[in-house]
């Protein structure tokens, strides 16, 4: 079967696309049609056209599409979770949590379609009132990455629907699958045609066609920095909004207080779970030397026990890189960390497993400065470096000594520490003796510096970007 894209409500066919599996690359999940940068024009045009409709729908028949969605997607939660681990690597219950996790966003939105209010002011003038309202945006372009194929496409795509915008959706070309599960839900949920399009393939196709349309009114971006920057300037050019989510190179600190089954914990978390794939995970372990050396022996020791494997075999902790390239990155980044002078302290070998899939060993870097390239850029991969420190001042300087800012973290039992890190830190979403992958649906995500621009995704806050003010006046 050839999963084909959405454009004004029709399934079009176009050149196929083979998905492969990352845990057996002998196995193809599915073939799915690529875009034409012609194809991707006339979805733009049709959400243009759909869009003065959808703007002034009944909130009644909004809510009733995203709860119908968010329902599907949690009563089909097993199933959508396979494809996710087949397509992106992910482990089966990682998987299916983000599967849920999809469907939580979907029907918090639903409420908040219920819940759309403005505010009513006195004005300075007598006799004149003032109200303050939300429009929605137009015709909004997503452009969503591989780590997260269920997760980061339903936070950009159901805010979108439930304030009234149209929506171009574009995922990336290695985890096609998701994406087209979660627009034929939406299409058969009622979304009417042009609302909701799905242009799968390239993104020098269909992601350049997308930063050159002058009908796209914002655009919303998770992937890297220099794509982001792409992004930023071609919305510059076009004086359209712009959002973006791009790297992370985040710390975990851990201090000699640290309770060190909890520290060790987060840390695995952190640095390696998802394979290390993930914006928010920590590729910086940053220890002060009362606690350096068992710290370090605890957590190789908790390395060595991981399961790496395919991603639906029970018991399997970590699955498989997502590609050959992404693979190669990773290995590139572990000679780098020798020749400059690191310790390679365990694991980051490849690994062979029954079925032919880019397995990697995760790989821990001792005797790393703040300074080397691993510890100042993002590698992507189960890669993390500790960086000896004397105390928390300059455990926290070497935090902050970073171009990113999105998440991290603190180990300490400490109440002091604890609250100084929370205040001093500059990331966007700070974790105590937590890992600092992993947020809640309904909160804030974002961060700062090269990292994230514009508002806050998620949550209450996504109505900044999805929304545009305006303020009526009115004489009595």
């Amino acid at each position: 079967m050839l999963h084909k894209n959405l454009i004004s409500g029709e399934w079009t066919a176009g050149e196929a696309s083979s998905n492969i599996n990352p845990s057996n690359t002998n196995h193809v999940v599915g073939d799915y049609a690529r875009a034409t940068a012609q194809d991707t024009r006339d979805a733009v045009a049709a959400a243009k056209s759909a869009f003065v409709q959808w703007s002034h729908s009944p909130v009644l028949e909004r809510h009733a599409i995203l709860k119908t969605t968010g329902d599907e997607l949690m009563a089909r939660r097993d199933e959508l979770g396979r494809l996710l681990a087949l397509e992106e690597g992910k482990t089966l219950p990682e998987a299916i949590g983000e599967v849920m996790r999809a469907g939580q966003i979907f029907d918090f939105f639903a409420g908040e379609v219920l819940r759309l209010s403005g505010e009513t002011l006195p004005s300075v003038r007598p006799g004149v009132g003032v109200e303050i309202t939300r429009d929605s945006v137009g015709v909004v372009g997503i452009i969503t990455p591989w780590n997260f194929p269920m997760a980061i496409p339903a936070w950009k795509i159901a805010p979108a629907l439930a304030y009234g915008n149209t929506v171009v959706f574009k995922p990336a070309d290695l985890v096609p699958g998701c994406a087209w599960a979660l627009i034929d839900i939406l299409h058969r949920a009622g979304a009417p045609a042009g609302v909701i399009n799905l242009v799968m393939g390239q993104g020098s196709v269909v992601g350049q066609t997308m930063l050159d349309s002058v009908d796209i009114n914002a655009l919303t971006f998770t992937g890297s920095t220099s794509t982001g920057r792409r992004v930023a300037l071609s919305s510059i050019e076009h004086n359209r909004k712009f959002q973006l989510e791009m790297g992370g190179k985040n710390p975990f600190v851990v201090l000699d207080d640290a309770d060190l089954a909890i520290a060790v914990d987060a840390a695995v978390n952190s640095s390696f779970f998802s394979t290390g794939q993930r914006c928010t995970a920590s590729s910086r372990l940053i220890v002060t030397e009362g606690i350096h050396d068992r710290f370090v022996q605890a957590l190789i020791e908790r390395m060595d026990s991981l399961v790496v494997d395919d991603a639906l075999k029970a018991g399997t902790q970590i699955g498989p890189v997502v590609d050959a390239g992404q693979l190669q990155q990773d290995l590139d980044y572990i000679d780098i960390g020798r020749a400059d002078g690191a310790r390679l302290a365990f694991g980051g070998g490849r690994i062979e497993r029954d079925t032919p899939g880019f397995y990697l060993q995760p790989a821990l870097f001792t005797e790393a400065t703040n300074q080397m390239r691993i510890a100042r850029e993002e590698i992507f991969g189960p890669v993390a470096a500790v960086i000896r420190v004397r105390d928390y001042e300059e455990a926290l300087a070497v935090a902050n000594d970073t171009s990113f800012g999105l998440s991290s973290g603190i180990a300490t039992t400490s109440l002091k520490y604890a609250t100084d890190f929370k205040r001093r830190s500059e990331a966007g979403m700070v974790m105590v003796n937590l890992p600092t992958a992993g947020v809640d649906f309904h909160v804030p995500f974002g961060g700062r510096k090269a990292s994230s621009f514009g508002p806050r995704e998620q949550g209450r806050y996504a109505a900044e970007f999805y929304t545009s003010v305006k303020t009526s006046y009115t004489r009595a």
